[in-house]
């Protein structure tokens, strides 16, 4: 297993690749104490690159992540296909088969300043990671609520599609008898307007992708900060609610027969039985 850190230069091309070559094994490096980086690891057996985010990493680091995995991928002649470490709990047995594989020599060569053509913009990197405009929202929110969350933290909101969600607590049981069950389902709030901004508050940012698309944005709160009221900063499209809270007596009362229908139909169930003889 081969790893690379991600490195942000101050300057043109403002990312590169740094083979670590100390280390036994995966898990020595990816250890509490480099949660703050980003890592690619290049395994040659199972023909993947797995990005790994650290839990304190930033947002732009995680982004250039991106963009180095795929040019490590177009450098293996496209053979290697990335996969997000992120995606798998820490208990799980495939993220653990990968933390004990040995660091060794490979395939891959890190990516170094003189891999980017600057043109006359400043850039030439291809934007590998787009906002895609015709997402699959429902299947964008099954993928995003498939990997784990991170601990101790809550999540606040999450976009996806140009749409503004938060986690809404529906109860599946009404019935006193049976113990309450909560289940928790994605509430739309509303539409994002163009150029809108982020939130105010002590937000962490955390970028899912697949398939070099962005999948969506999720916005979480360390569980320790409490005050944090569930307030927006940016314009939005509001969602228009169908449903409004009712009163159970008026509903109780639609399931009532009035009296003067009542009374015709007792009238006409009379005269039916008097023909029948």
């Amino acid at each position: 297993m081969q790893i690379f850190e991600v490195i942000e230069l101050k300057e043109f091309p403002f990312m590169i690749t740094k083979e670590i070559l100390e280390g036994g094994t995966v898990r020595e490096i990816l250890t509490s104490e480099n949660e703050n980086k980003v890592f690619l690891l290049v395994d040659d057996d199972l023909k993947r690159i797995w990005p790994y985010n650290g839990s304190k990493s930033t947002f732009k680091l995680q982004i250039y992540g991106s963009v180095l995995a795929n040019m490590l991928r177009t450098q293996l002649r496209l053979f290697y296909r990335v996969f997000p470490l992120n995606i798998y709990h820490k208990n799980d047995n495939k993220f653990e088969e990968i933390l004990d594989k040995p660091i060794s020599g490979g395939r891959a060569k890190p990516i170094e300043k003189d891999d980017f053509n600057q043109s006359k913009y400043g850039t030439a990197i291809r934007p590998d990671i787009s906002i895609i405009q015709n997402v699959d929202v429902n299947k964008s929110i099954e993928y995003i609520n498939e990997i784990p969350r991170p601990e101790n933290f809550i999540r606040k909101f999450f976009i996806v599609g140009g749409n503004v969600y938060t986690d809404e607590e529906i109860p599946e049981s009404f019935i006193k008898e049976e113990k309450e069950k909560i289940t928790i389902k994605p509430l739309k709030l509303g539409r994002l307007n163009r150029g809108f901004t982020f939130f105010d508050g002590d937000y962490s940012i955390r970028l899912i992708i697949n398939n070099q698309n962005v999948q969506g944005i999720e916005l979480y709160t360390h569980k320790s900060i409490k005050s944090i009221p569930l307030k927006l900063n940016i314009p939005i499209f509001k969602e228009d609610k169908f449903s409004n809270v009712g009163n159970m007596d008026v509903l109780m009362k639609s399931f009532q027969v009035p009296d003067e229908v009542s009374e015709k139909i007792e009238n006409q169930n009379l005269d039916q039985n008097q023909n029948s003889r």
